[in-house]
C-alpha cells in the first residue's frame, strides 16, 4: 500500500548515536521508580512526517510537565485521515503514554497506534496481504481510544518509531503529548570500555544497552521478537551481563526457569542448549564462586551429563533430535556436525569440572574419558566460519588455519550470535588488531544504517544499497527490515534489539582490556592488553570484590604501559 507524506528531514546520525550511548534520556524524562525496574517518559527527538490534516505537530516535541491542563496553549490538531509518525531517538522497551486537549467531543478519540523497531516497520500494515509486520509476542499495532482531557498508556513491545492514525469521520481532536513509555532496570553499568576508536566506544556501548533492555523479569531474547529464555542464545548475554552489570539475579532466574520447564528432553527441545545450559553454570561458578547456587544444580546436572553421555557413538557426537548451532547453518549438516562435537567436547570437560567441585569422582572420570575419545575425532571444518571457530576454541583445529577460514570469509559469513564465537577464534589465534577491523565493519555498520540497538541478523553484502531504519525508504534503495531477514526472522519479523548480538561488548573487554579470571571466583586475574592498532584503552570490569580499573596506553616504540588499580582480594598473576 503506498502511503504520501509531508516529510520532515532526517536527525544527524551522530546525534542518534549519543541518544544511544546515553542510558537514559535527559531532556524530557520523568522516570518512576519502584524496586528496581524504572518507567521513564520520553518525548520524540522528532516527528519524522505527517499525513493528511495534522497542525502542528512539533508540539508533540516540547517537553511535556506530565499534567494536561484547562488552558493548554499548544497543541497538535488531527482531522479525520490525520498521522504523525515520531521517533524517539533510540530502542526502548514499553509503550506509549497519549494526553489529549479539552477540545472537541467528550467521546473518546479512536486513534490507530502503529509502534516499529525501523520507519518501515511503523509504516506497516499487519493485516496487508503479503506483509511480514507481526503482532507475535507483543501487539504493536492495534486500535486505541483517547480520553478528553485526560491520558491513558498502550501497548507493551520494543519499539523506537509511533505512527498514530486519527480515526475520527467527521470532527477534529487535538493532542497535547505522546510520550513513550521505557520500562528497564535501574542498575548502574559497572563495566566500562573507552579507546582511541570511537567507533569502537560506540559498538561496546550499544552490545551493553541491547542486553540491558532484554534484561526484564527474565532474560529474554528480544523485547519485541522472542519474549522468550533461550539458553543456548543466552550465553552471548549472560557473558555481557557479567561484563556490564556483574553477578545479576536475572540470569540465575532464567536458567533455573528453563531448568523447572525441562525435566525430560533437551532445553527448548534443542541438544546444543542444553550443552550450552552445562556451560554456563561452569562459567558462572568460575566468575562468581557461589557453591551454595551450584549445589542447587547438581541432580539436574547430573542428569543431564549422563544423557549427553548416552547422547555419543564411540568418539562421535550421536544426537538424534534438535540438531541447531545457528539459522545460518541449519541446511548444514555436516556444520551442525562439527558445532555439535566441539560444544559437547566443551561441555562434557566443563562438567567434568563441576563433579569434581561438586565430590562426584565416579561422574567426573566418565565425563573426561567421554571428552578425550570425542578429542581424536575432528570434523572437517568444511570451509565454514562457524565450524572452524568451535573447533578452535575447544583447541581442536589449528588456530591459525581456523582462523584463515574467518578472514577469508570475511564479515559476508558474520551472524550476530555466532560472531561473538568467530571473534574468539580469532582472538585464540592472536588476531587482535583483525577481529577489531571485523567488529568495525560487521556491527559498526548496524550503527550506519540507523541501528541504536543491535540486530538479530545482520547480512552484511544487504548494507551496499540498503536505506538507514529512520528513513522512509526510497525507491531505489534496498529496505534492510522489510526486505532483509531468513528463517523464522523474515522481513519486519526481523527483531532489531536481540541481546546475542552484543558478543562486542565481551570481547573488547576480555581481550583489549585484557581482563580474564584465573581459577575460580575471580581471586585471581591475569591482564594482558591486546591494543591492535589503538593508541589507549581504559574501562572497567565488575567482580566479587569490586571494580577492576585499567588503562593501556601505546609508546612510540609499540611497547605497551598500563596503570591497574585492583580491589583487594584479588592477586594478578602472571
Amino acid at each position: 500500500m503506498k502511503r504520501f507524506f509531508v516529510l520532515i528531514p532526517v536527525m544527524a546520525a551522530a546525534a542518534i548515536l549519543a541518544s544511544c550511548n546515553s542510558q537514559v534520556s535527559k531532556e524530557g524524562a520523568s522516570p518512576v521508580r519502584g524496586s528496581e525496574f524504572v518507567s521513564e517518559y520520553l518525548i520524540p527527538t522528532r516527528v519524522v512526517l505527517t499525513e493528511g490534516p495534522v497542525t502542528s505537530p512539533e508540539v508533540l516535541t516540547m517537553p511535556y510537565p506530565g499534567q494536561v491542563s484547562t488552558s493548554e496553549e499548544h497543541m497538535t490538531e488531527f482531522g479525520p485521515g490525520g498521522s504523525v509518525l515520531l521517533d524517539f531517538g533510540k530502542e526502548i522497551q514499553g509503550g506509549i503514554q497519549i494526553t489529549r486537549a479539552m477540545y472537541g467531543s467528550h467521546d473518546p478519540a479512536r486513534f490507530r497506534l502503529v509502534l516499529g523497531e525501523s520507519v518501515s516497520e511503523a509504516l506497516s500494515d499487519v493485516t496487508e496481504k503479503g506483509s511480514t509486520a507481526t503482532n507475535d509476542h507483543a501487539v504493536r499495532d492495534f486500535e486505541i481510544s483517547v480520553p478528553w482531557l485526560g491520558a491513558a498508556e498502550y501497548g507493551n513491545s520494543g519499539f523506537r518509531f509511533a505512527r498514530l492514525d486519527y480515526l475520527g469521520d467527521d470532527e477534529q481532536t487535538a493532542l497535547v503529548a505522546v510520550r513513550a513509555i521505557s520500562k528497564y532496570r535501574d542498575i548502574p553499568y559497572l563495566g566500562s570500555f573507552h579507546c582511541s576508536d570511537k567507533r569502537l566506544d560506540n559498538i561496546w556501548q550499544t552490545g551493553a544497552y541491547t542486553v540491558h533492555l532484554n534484561m526484564q523479569e527474565y532474560l529474554w531474547d528480544g523485547i519485541k521478537r522472542d519474549r522468550l529464555v533461550w539458553i543456548g542464545d543466552m550465553h552471548p548475554e549472560v557473558m555481557t551481563v557479567g561484563t556490564v552489570f556483574g553477578n545479576h539475579e536475572v540470569v540465575r532466574k532464567s536458567l533455573d526457569y528453563v531448568r523447572e520447564g525441562t525435566p525430560e528432553g533437551w532445553m527448548n527441545g534443542i541438544c546444543s542448549y542444553s550443552l550450552w545450559w552445562i556451560i554456563i553454570h561452569h562459567h558462572l561458578y568460575q566468575w562468581y564462586g557461589d557453591m551454595d547456587y551450584l549445589q542447587e544444580q547438581k541432580g539436574y546436572l547430573m542428569t543431564l551429563l549422563e544423557k549427553v553421555l548416552d547422547n555419543i557413538d564411540g568418539s562421535k557426537e550421536n544426537y538424534t533430535d534438535g540438531r541447531f548451532i545457528d539459522w545460518p547453518s541449519n541446511d548444514k549438516p555436516d556444520v551442525i556436525h562439527a558445532g555439535l562435537q566441539a560444544l559437547t567436547v566443551r561441555a562434557l570437560e566443563a562438567g567434568a569440572e563441576m563433579c569434581e567441585w561438586l565430590n562426584d569422582e565416579y561422574l567426573r572420570e566418565r565425563c573426561s574419558k567421554a571428552a578425550a575419545r570425542m578429542r581424536e575425532y575432528v570434523p572437517d571444518a568444511v570451509g565454514n566460519s562457524q565450524a572452524a571457530a568451535l573447533l578452535s576454541i575447544q583447541g581442536m583445529m589449528d588456530a591459525e588455519e581456523a582462523s584463515k577460514i574467518i578472514l577469508e570469509n570475511g564479515p559476508e559469513k558474520f551472524t550476530s550470535f555466532m560472531g561473538y564465537y568467530l571473534l574468539e577464534a580469532l582472538a585464540k589465534g592472536g588476531h587482535y588488531a583483525k577481529a577489531m577491523d571485523l567488529i568495525s565493519k560487521y556491527w559498526g555498520k548496524m550503527l550506519d544504517l540507523g541501528a541504536t540497538t543491535f540486530w538479530e541478523d545482520f547480512n552484511y553484502a544487504d548494507a551496499e544499497n540498503a536505506a538507514r531504519i529512520d528513513e522512509i525508504v526510497p525507491e531505489d534503495k534496498f529496505d534492510i527490515h522489510a526486505d532483509g531477514g531468513a528463517w523464522c526472522y523474515v522481513g519486519l519479523r526481523h527483531s532489531f534489539c536481540h541481546g546475542w548480538a552484543s558478543g562486542p561488548t565481551t570481547w573488547l573487554s576480555r581481550h583489549v582490556l585484557g581482563i580474564e579470571p584465573v581459577g575460580v571466583g575471580f581471586k585471581q586475574v591475569r591482564i594482558e592488553p591486546h591494543l591492535g592498532d589503538l593508541q589507549w584503552a581504559e574501562g572497567t570490569f565488575p567482580t566479587p570484590y569490586g571494580v577492576i580499573s585499567v588503562r593501556h596506553e601505546k609508546k612510540a616504540d609499540g611497547t605497551v604501559v598500563s596503570d591497574i588499580k585492583l580491589p583487594k582480594g584479588i592477586k594478578r598473576v602472571k
